[in-house]
């Protein structure tokens, strides 16, 4: 299983909203200088986070991007599979794909595969938001920045 780059710059993009939480909404422009991916593709990885009802869009002065829910409450799964769908190691291991396979009653490395992605899950479901903003924070703390 591989998660693909809008997994991994989706995941950094929440990062950034939860470092920020309870803050002002944060600008496009913010967001772009620390994830560091193109603004377009930056764009498509927030609405896909905004129709997942994680992200909040602000238009105007001081508008900008927010989470929709505390940090607390979003876990590193959601925030993956809102990006990527499902996760699973192999087709045969989704409820609809075993249907067609004329060997899932029968077949033991599907049910590897099944624990595999049944692990994987309980992984990321534990991996709340908030831990990897601190995490961010202590590893690569931001530089102060002043405003005139």
């Amino acid at each position: 299983m591989k998660i693909s780059t809008k997994g991994r710059y989706g995941l950094r993009v929440m990062i950034e909203l939860a470092i920020r939480y309870g803050q002002r909404p944060v600008m496009m422009d913010t967001i772009f200088s620390c994830v560091g991916v193109s603004r377009k593709y930056l764009y498509t990885l927030l609405t896909v986070l905004k129709n997942a009802g994680m992200v909040r869009a602000v238009r105007g002065a001081g508008g900008g991007f927010s989470l929709a829910r505390a940090p607390e409450k979003i876990t590193v799964l959601e925030i993956v599979e809102a990006l990527e769908g499902k996760l699973m190691a192999v087709a045969c291991v989704s409820e609809e794909d075993g249907q067609e396979c004329e060997r899932i009653g029968q077949c033991a490395a599907r049910e590897v595969w099944q624990e595999l992605a049944a692990q994987v899950r309980k992984v990321l479901v534990n991996i709340k938001l908030d831990e990897l903003a601190e995490r961010q924070q202590s590893n690569h703390p931001q530089p102060l920045m002043f405003h005139i």
